[in-house]
């Protein structure tokens, strides 16, 4: 009995040294995702590090990326490019101590993304922000850097188009917030509207986060336009919205992508309904199955919102072009991104040369029965 015992225990220590010879694991790779994870923006970027994690678990269940177990470490930047800036001292110091990195999925806003961009540009590493729009970002000839949503050039040629030609709007007043996105997107309306010959009858800059509107509605009322536009976030939409109804200001109200969350709603008092909000990708509900959406309530213990997908989108793409690469060598990685074309649940995406997306759809969307329904294309 000894003797066979012994037997089938060299079989069983056998057994394991031939199946990890045969396994293609290497190791642990880490995939950074920064985003506001507390403070006034907290729901937003902890939908965006879900989407995340559930594209690296499905991933690590299949196998893993190019023969690496995903871990995902996620970076709290509260919304403060300051904190982005210091973010990227421990990212940076991971690659100087030789750590296995994937990527970084981030930042969240503009203004973080354009600090941290400082730093990542000259690190070995390829960074795919899943929110920031500003379209100064492919501008700076970062070679690894991508956007796995439209830039704000695109965002305000739709928006204008939308506006002029299915709301009839010809005088358009615009708020905006004192943020990079904000200033961004403003500069990029005056432009678009300009361009298609309707006029900006008011323009003007707000805080971040600001919940009362009572002078700036009184100055809309004067100005006499026939739609109104804010470029900002859900921090500030909703309270804006709640404002202009309150004051008796009956005409269509567009807000800006960032404002795309239940939030907007939630926090409107209401007066939500009928009111527009312009997106870079549809809802979870429009391109989720039931399946995926119990897989990330799983995952999160919680619902998806709508910047679930965009994290998940930029994690597909992501292991895409690291399984296309072959390896983690962050050069190779960013020209497998850039020859890559494929399906995600934010669309078709490919990349140009900047790390802009080619023909990048814009959404148009109306609060109808307190819910997000598309009206446009």
């Amino acid at each position: 009995m000894r003797k066979l015992f012994s037997t089938v225990l060299v079989l069983f220590l056998l057994g394991l040294m031939v199946a990890g010879c045969g396994s293609r694991s290497k190791g642990e790779a880490i995939l950074y995702v920064a985003a506001p994870m507390s403070g006034f923006q907290a729901n937003g970027g902890q939908t965006v590090v879900g989407g995340v994690r559930l594209r690296a678990e499905e991933a690590n269940r299949a196998g893993g990326v190019a023969g690496y177990r995903v871990r995902v470490v996620a970076l709290d930047d509260e919304s403060d490019p300051d904190v982005a800036l210091s973010i990227t001292e421990e990212v940076k110091a991971a690659l100087q101590a030789g750590e296995k990195i994937m990527g970084f999925i981030g930042h969240y806003n503009s203004g973080e993304t354009l600090a941290a961009m400082e730093v990542y540009g000259d690190l070995p590493l390829v960074v795919i922000t899943s929110n920031a729009s500003n379209v100064a970002l492919t501008q700076k000839g970062y070679r690894r850097f991508f956007r796995i949503v439209a830039n704000d050039r695109v965002q305000a040629d739709a928006d204008a188009d939308f506006l002029i030609n299915e709301l009839g709007a010809q005088r358009i007043a615009i708020l905006y917030n004192e943020t990079a996105y904000g200033r961004g997107l403003h500069d990029e309306m005056v432009r678009a509207l300009g361009e298609r010959g309707a006029q900006v009858v008011y323009a003007q800059e707000v805080k971040e986060g600001q919940d009362r509107y009572i002078q700036e509605v009184e100055a809309i009322k004067a100005a006499q336009p026939d739609a109104v536009f804010y470029a900002g976030y859900e921090i500030e939409a909703p309270y804006l919205r709640a404002d202009l109804v309150e004051a008796g200001v009956d005409v269509p109200m567009l807000a800006s992508d960032g404002a795309f969350l239940s939030a907007t709603i939630d926090e409107a008092a209401g007066t939500a309904e009928g009111m527009y909000v312009s997106a870079f990708g549809p809802s979870p509900e429009a391109v989720a199955d039931e399946a995926w959406i119990k897989a990330y309530q799983a995952v999160e213990f919680r619902n998806p919102d709508t910047y679930s997908i965009n994290g998940y989108a930029a994690a597909d793409v992501l292991f895409a072009a690291v399984e296309k690469a072959g390896t983690l060598d962050a050069d190779r990685v960013a020209e497998a991104l850039r020859s890559i074309e494929m399906d995600t649940l934010m669309g078709r995406v490919a990349y140009d040369a900047n790390g802009d997306r080619i023909d990048a759809p814009i959404f148009i969307y109306q609060v109808q029965n307190d819910a997000f329904v598309q009206v446009w294309p």
